[in-house]
This record gives C-alpha cells, structure tokens and sequence, in this order.
C-alpha cells in the first residue's frame, strides 16, 4: 500500500474519502455503500478534507461505528477492514471497503428508507434506476453475448453523429416506453458499448471510444 502522505497527496477521488472523525453512522454508511458498489475504496479516519492529518483520539469508539454502520445501516451488510497507521506520532486509521461481489448496498438514511449510492468523482451520489439496473446484473453477467437489434443499431448510428444522448431522448428514437429503452442502454452498459454520466442536472450516455 502507498504510504499515507502519498496517498494523502492524490486527494479525495472515487477510490479515497476522507474523515476527521466519525459522528454519523447514517453518514458513513452512504460512503461505505458508495465504495462497496463502485470498485471499493479507503476510507481515512483523522484526516481532514484538506489532507491535513488530525489524529483519532479512540481507535475502538470509531471502529465500533463504522462497524455498526456497515452492519446496521447497510444492506446487505459491509466487511470493511481496519488498519491502523501512525504518521508523526497520529494515528490514522485506514478502513478498507472491498469491491462487493452482491451489489448492489443500500444505505439507510435518516427517514428510515433505503438508496443505493455510487462513487462519483470524490463524492458518494444516488445510483439512478439505470446504474441500479447495471450494479444488479454485472457480477450475473459473465460475458454477455448481444446481438445487435434494430434499436441497438439506432442508438449506435445516433452517437456516431451526436455526442450523448438521454434515456428520454433515446425512447423518443425509439419511440417506445423508458423502461425498454432503460432495457437496451443497459445492456450496452454491461457489455462496455456505451457509457453512462451523471452530472448534477442529467445523466447521459456516450459511445466507449
């Protein structure tokens, strides 16, 4: 493993969060979920958002949260793994969240309901109901065979010539219903044909160069 100052260094991305202490277990839990469903990830306890290093005052009362957290308030529960590193005599300690092979996890939330996050960039964002789609079938579908409809065909020739598109604007190509063309996107999704984006306004889809 890099050292922590390297790691430090790269800053908060989609595989690196950071924390200067833990308070919130519903607040934990989105970040754990988003880590498990995405490619996994660490979590830095005592580390500010600025990289500086603070230190955890008690180990045990943290690891006692998350570990409540990823058993209480996620579902199906989380196996994170705990290091524990000291840099100029602090004690970070790393909290390592595998990649989950029973995607996807929800988090329970204040109002007692469950989401499905994803890692975004450094932030842990909702899963949309296509990526939800994709986190359910992508440990089913071990190599996926498509044949290429008139749909798959329409959408393709569409990208050629446009950059991205929208799941509204592909059903109105297609002129069918959302939950079809949601059908189709997926697949392209799962065989990596397109690819999806969500920005704060939109998600859309491109053509994997």
């Amino acid at each position: 493993m890099p050292s922590i100052k390297s790691l430090i260094l790269q800053g908060e991305g989609v595989r690196l969060d950071f924390k200067k202490t833990i308070t919130n277990t519903e607040k934990i839990a989105k970040s754990l979920v988003a880590f498990a469903n995405n490619k996994g990830g660490k979590l830095l306890v005592g580390v500010a958002d600025d990289g500086s290093i603070k230190g955890v005052k008690s180990e045990e009362e943290e690891k006692y949260m998350i570990l409540t957290s990823a058993h209480q308030f996620c579902k199906p529960a989380i196996e994170p793994y705990f290091e524990e590193i000291y840099v100029d005599d602090k004690l970070v300690l790393v909290v390592n969240i595998p990649e989950s092979d029973t995607k996807p996890h929800y988090a329970l939330d204040d109002q007692k309901k469950w989401w499905a996050y994803i890692r975004l960039d450094d932030k842990s964002v909702l899963a949309s109901r296509i990526i939800l789609e994709v986190l359910k079938q992508d440990h089913k579908n071990n190599g996926v065979l498509i044949s290429y409809s008139d749909n798959e065909k329409k959408l393709l020739e569409y990208l050629a010539e446009n950059e991205k598109i929208t799941l509204k604007e592909f059903s109105k190509l297609l002129r069918c219903s959302y939950r079809k063309a949601q059908k189709v996107l997926v697949n392209l999704i799962l065989t990596n044909v397109i690819r999806t984006h969500t920005s704060e306004k939109e998600e859309y889809f491109t053509a994997v160069k």
